[in-house]
């Protein structure tokens, strides 16, 4: 009997109970918009799957049998906890609080999310937010293994795993310090960056990506024809090796903004080779968006960062 139970459903429970609340098959079959027939059916399932009879018919009445008795008590209390449950989760999925688990690559995590967050924390202040920076490509992995729910990468998206919106525009420059020659100038030939000591962000970064992509598409040159003296796997730390001498290199004008204001460093375009890109967010397509996913999202959709 113990692995029969296994069968006992919810609308065999459902039928029990209206059939004693009514104290008729045809009210309660027409309560729970069935034929009689079929509430009768769910009764014996019911009676069949509990290896016991739960109820005594007689030609126009019926009555509960000892185990009918205590079978309906505890019906009304499963279907009781049923409709809490319900609201419950009704209540939880409309409340606007929570936390939100972010993926973001260098650029956003680091120079676009952090004031965009603070504005919209302001707003919803029972909402909780955990960052955490990686390339482009481990922010893909990332909310792909649910290790987070929402991502922001620095390249296009591929896969029908996911859900991706283009954001913001992003353009790249040549970062070069303040003391190189070249910092007086406008703009630069890619076979003048060929000579010069290059640091480059690491493979999978969205950065490098976009500048090989740019050389590809420009039929200039390749990444192996550059003279490649470090590679390093943060945009803030090409940017300090850029600061420190070690070379120069390509970066987004969102992370040397503040450098390239107050004189720090340089920032040339690159000839023939115009570096734009997006940032797009990202979202499992089977992730069940709550209320305070939803908020973060339209608040994001609607920011505008200071633009390159």
């Amino acid at each position: 009997m113990q692995a029969e139970m296994k069968n006992v459903n919810m609308l065999q429970l459902e039928s029990l109970v209206h059939l004693v609340e009514e104290r008729s098959f045809s009210r309660a079959a027409k309560r729970m918009f069935l034929s009689q027939p079929s509430l009768t059916k769910h009764i014996r399932n019911l009676e069949g799957a509990l290896g016991a009879k739960v109820v005594n018919r007689a030609s126009r009445a019926f009555t509960l049998t000892p185990e009918g008795r205590v079978v309906y008590d505890y019906a009304r209390r499963i279907l009781k906890l049923r409709e809490e449950a319900m609201d419950r989760v009704m209540r939880v999925r409309e409340r606007e609080e929570g936390d939100i688990r972010i993926a973001a690559s260098t650029i956003p995590a680091t120079y676009i999310l952090p004031p965009a967050i603070a504005g919209f924390l302001e707003k919803f202040r029972s909402i909780r937010t955990a960052v955490q920076a990686a390339d482009s490509s481990e922010v893909i992995e990332t909310v792909l293994e649910n290790g987070a729910e929402i991502g922001f990468i620095g390249k296009e998206p591929a896969g029908a795993k996911l859900a991706a919106e283009r954001l913001w525009r992003d353009r790249m420059v040549l970062a070069v310090p303040a003391a190189h020659p070249w910092a007086r100038r406008k703009s630069v030939r890619v076979r003048e960056i060929e000579k010069e000591p290059f640091v480059i962000r690491e493979k999978g970064s969205g950065t490098r990506e976009a500048f090989e992509r740019c050389l590809t598409e420009a039929g200039k040159a390749d990444l192996s024809r550059f003279l490649v003296v470090a590679e390093m796997g943060s945009s803030e730390a090409v940017k300090e090796a850029v600061i420190a001498g070690v070379g120069v290199s390509v970066l987004s004008l969102h992370a040397v903004r503040r450098e390239v204001k107050s004189g720090v460093l340089a920032a040339l375009s690159v000839e023939g080779c115009p570096i734009e890109r997006h940032f797009h967010l990202i979202y499992r397509r089977q992730f069940d968006l709550m209320a305070h996913h939803k908020r973060f999202l339209e608040y994001i959709r609607a920011y505008r960062p200071p633009g390159p």
